[in-house]
């Protein structure tokens, strides 16, 4: 981007979402012309701040970016965190943050560019007008490596980014890196069954088998969405987060009143499967629609029953995405087993710029 090109713009950054309004951010964040994305609403990332997960006190200072044109209008906004860890992104730099910590450098503070908690690909610089996507990420690419040197970062990292950004932001000079998920793809299946019908033998035979024990459990599983989802399912919900976040992976990321907020603010954008046994809630999974997918985001139980994560996580999540016309179902980040289970790789991406240029050239090596 040339200066005079640089002069047509102006950023603000600001240390929480609140400080830009709702409308201004959402029509960025999901223009008419792209597939809607809930990641990006100004309610899911408000959700993240209000209900204290992604705070300064838990390592995520906002630094959201505001592109605004010369006449003052806003034509650009990004979510961008100051951060002190590399905790619930998905994309793992830890070998990069030793590498230059052995080195006597410092690797935090770091920016990061991406959706707290959500490793669900999609748009990192949101745009109102599809004929300025470049030019506004170019401004965001200069505005972010301007940021980091004022903030003392050690560098500026965009996750899971669409291949589009991917190329551009390469183009710009940042570092690209890979990493695959697994997702489900809906070829105009008009049923469960259809679906099945397109599977080896060995594969069809292992789900129905699946699926039947779970059945023969007597488990009762519901999807509720809307203003069928109350706070007693939050309350139950939290319950299987929290329980199996302890028994998996330490402190979970999310606290209740994260969940209480998107329901009263997304509730239409929310499948949330709930399974009860013997009219006790027993275990659940949190599903976002987007506009051509479902993203199946945090799961949980307090009762073990054999297949039942297979069937509330991944063949519930495919029938829903059948019946509502959706392309394809995004079932979060690992997870090898899910190709038994229908679930094709897919390529993940993301971009890093790196102010050390020691660093730079070692982790481009």
């Amino acid at each position: 981007m040339t200066k005079q090109e640089k002069d047509q713009f102006s950023i603000e950054v600001h240390q929480s979402i609140t400080g830009i309004e709702p409308e201004t951010w959402d029509r960025c964040a999901n223009p008419p012309w792209r597939p809607y994305n809930p990641f990006v609403r100004h309610a899911f990332l408000k959700a993240l701040e209000t209900s204290g997960s992604a705070v300064a006190e838990t390592g995520w200072l906002g630094q959201h970016m505001q592109l605004k044109s010369g006449d003052g209008e806003t034509i650009a906004v990004m979510p961008c965190y100051l951060k002190n860890h590399s905790q619930g992104e998905y994309v793992f730099d830890y070998g990069w943050a030793e590498a230059i910590q052995r080195a006597g450098g410092r690797y935090y503070p770091k920016l990061q560019i991406s959706v707290p908690f959500t490793p669900a690909s999609g748009p990192r610089v949101l745009v109102a007008r599809q004929d300025q996507l470049r030019q506004c990420r170019a401004a965001m690419a200069d505005a972010s490596d301007q940021l980091a040197a004022r903030l003392g970062a050690s560098s500026a990292h965009m996750t899971f980014v669409e291949a589009d950004e991917y190329t551009d932001f390469g183009e710009f000079g940042w570092l690209q890196r890979n990493d695959t998920q697994f997702h489900w793809h809906n070829d105009d299946f008009s049923s469960f069954d259809q679906f099945l019908g397109v599977l080896s033998s060995r594969k069809r035979k292992n789900i129905r088998k699946e699926r039947k024990t779970v059945v023969e459990a007597g488990l009762d599983i519901q999807v509720l969405t809307g203003n069928d989802i109350t706070e007693e399912h939050w309350d139950q919900f939290f319950h299987f987060y929290i329980d199996t976040g302890d028994r998996k992976w330490g402190t979970p990321y999310l606290t209740r009143e994260f969940f209480s907020a998107v329901g009263e603010t997304m509730a239409d954008d929310i499948a949330l499967v709930m399974v009860r046994n013997n009219g006790r809630w027993v275990a659940g999974a949190i599903n976002f629609i987007g506009g051509d997918a479902l993203y199946g985001r945090n799961w949980g139980c307090i009762e073990h029953h054999d297949c039942l994560h297979f069937e509330v996580c991944y063949y519930t999540a495919i029938e829903f995405a059948i019946t509502h016309g959706l392309k394809r179902v995004e079932a979060g980040a690992q997870g090898p087993h899910k190709l038994a289970r229908g679930y094709l790789p897919v390529t993940t991406r993301s971009v890093h710029m790196i102010q050390d240029p020691r660093l730079h050239t070692a982790v481009a090596d």
